[in-house]
């Protein structure tokens, strides 16, 4: 298992391409709505404090189940988001 460190690192690498690709189509796209573009920028802010808070507060006990079911959430709700962006074009 990778070290928290590293995870933590991994998860601000893919949530700041995730924000970084709603501000594009934000700035190329003027027709966009843009509170649809605010609500997908609070929905990826909310999901980095999550999963930065669950990577720091492991619970005890069975540490592979849990970071299974941390990867499974965090790919569920990334591709919702991309999802999401891609809808908006």
């Amino acid at each position: 298992m990778a070290s928290r460190r590293k995870l933590k690192k991994n998860v601000n690498a893919i949530i700041e391409d995730l924000f970084m690709h709603s501000m594009m189509q934000e700035l190329l796209n003027p027709e966009i709505d843009k509170n649809k573009v605010d609500d997908i920028l609070t929905r990826i802010y909310n999901a980095k404090n999550e999963f930065l808070s669950r990577i720091s507060h492991t619970e005890p006990g069975n540490v592979k189940e849990y970071y299974k079911k941390f990867r499974e959430d965090f790919s569920e709700e990334t591709s919702q988001i991309i999802a999401d962006i891609v809808a908006l074009s």
